[in-house]
């Protein structure tokens, strides 16, 4: 008899032993796959709130402008460092930053001014996309304002409301004007919601009498270019700025984001461990059961390597049936978090490191997020199932036939 249909037929001796086991090892793939999909998700979803409504894949500021982030700190080359951006295949665009009062009716509160241009920003960020109420930005209204979430309830503002900006001006004036709001921005970051009014390029450039320069530029990058490389070209061309990636500006984050996928890593292994735990039983009350027969087989000439690859292909057999079941169960499920995702409504206007929580996490599966939970449950299956496996294969035919 082979050893493929003697493995076979070792697995079904025990049928209930063998489908308990395998039922545990499905159950385990199944919740790991969907597990990884959606963590995925929700992490990407994260990592592109702040890349594409915030930072952009690297920044660039005049060199002391984090220390002192003054009006006065400006870059004097924008329109160089923009056109040197798309020589590269880059895209850019350049922001303008300010801080002043804003007022509707009675109440009043602190706000970040950013002038943005709007046709290039579209092509950094998608907080144009974001507007929960009313429109974004446009030219050709330039008295329109939005603002961000918290911003608009501590302001009781609406779009439609007049809205008073007070700051002072780049020459040293008073700086005032009458804005009416466009649209109120959805949760993005802490910052942005609580304090945002974004006014178009110029708009900004007329209440603070900022004639030239740009404080902050945004780059993003094609996938085809690496981040390391985007930054260099960007250094390359403003010796003098300040270019770092957002890796660099949010370090933090960065690490958040890092270590939660190495967490899920730590939970598959966790997991499989039990798993692991159950098959080693299973496999060493399997090898109990059979210490005669096993004796038997040595004796008629099979020698230790026939009965350890005996024992493992046994294991195999239940991991390749598992594996079916739980990627077939797996399959639905993926399919609805990937096209519906998973309600989240109870964390709406939640925040981990200043950036929002998605109210709905969408499920991303690739070829990576199926294969990895399938190798880790086959690695440790097969280690757990190596331990007996060794036990079988060095029992003496002798004692092994005289066991009762």
């Amino acid at each position: 008899m082979s050893t493929l249909r003697l493995a076979w037929r070792n697995v079904w001796r025990n049928s209930r032993r063998s489908v308990v086991t395998m039922a545990a090892m499905t159950l385990a793939l199944w919740v790991m796959v969907l597990y990884s999909g959606i963590i995925e998700g929700y992490l990407h979803s994260m990592e592109a709130t702040v890349l594409e409504q915030e930072m952009g894949d690297l920044q660039i500021f005049h060199p002391d402008y984090e220390d002192e982030p003054s009006i006065y700190n400006r870059i004097d080359d924008a329109e160089g460092i923009l056109a040197a951006a798309d020589a590269a295949g880059l895209s850019a665009s350049a922001r303008l930053l300010g801080g002043g009062l804003a007022a509707v009716g009675e109440q009043s509160a602190g706000v970040s001014l950013r002038g943005v241009d709007v046709e290039r920003d579209r092509a950094v960020s998608t907080v144009h996309a974001a507007v929960a109420e009313g429109a974004w930005l446009d030219p050709a209204v330039p008295e329109g304002v939005v603002i961000g979430r918290r911003l608009a309830h501590t302001l009781g503002a609406r779009p439609g409301d007049e809205l008073i900006v007070l700051s002072q001006g780049a020459d040293g004036s008073i700086a005032n004007g009458l804005y009416r709001v466009r649209g109120v921005l959805k949760p993005v970051t802490d910052a942005t919601d609580r304090g945002a009014v974004f006014l178009t390029a110029e708009a900004f450039r007329t209440l603070l009498a900022f004639d030239q320069g740009a404080h902050q530029i945004i780059v993003r990058r094609p996938e085809t270019v690496s981040l390391d490389s985007a930054v260099a070209t960007m250094r390359s061309a403003a010796p003098a700025l300040d270019v770092r990636s957002w890796r660099e500006r949010v370090p933090v984050l960065a690490q958040m984001l890092d270590q939660a996928r190495q967490m899920v890593s730590i939970i598959f292994f966790v997991v499989y461990l039990a798993v692991g735990i159950l098959v080693l039983n299973a496999t060493l009350m399997a090898v109990f059961e059979r210490i005669r027969e096993l004796g038997v087989m040595k004796a008629l000439g099979a020698g230790p390597g026939r009965v350890l690859g005996l024992i493992l292909l046994e294991s195999a057999i239940m991991v390749g049936l598992s594996t079916g079941a739980g990627l077939l169960l797996a399959a639905p499920f993926a399919w609805y978090l990937t096209s519906a995702g998973l309600d989240m409504g109870f964390l709406a206007g939640s925040s981990a490191l200043g950036v929002a929580i998605p109210a709905r996490w969408m499920g991303i599966y690739s070829a990576a997020s199926v294969t990895g939970p399938v190798a880790i449950l086959g690695g440790m299956v097969m280690a757990a199932a190596l331990i007996p496996a060794l036990r079988a294969a060095a029992i003496d035919p002798v004692a092994a036939m005289r066991h009762r």
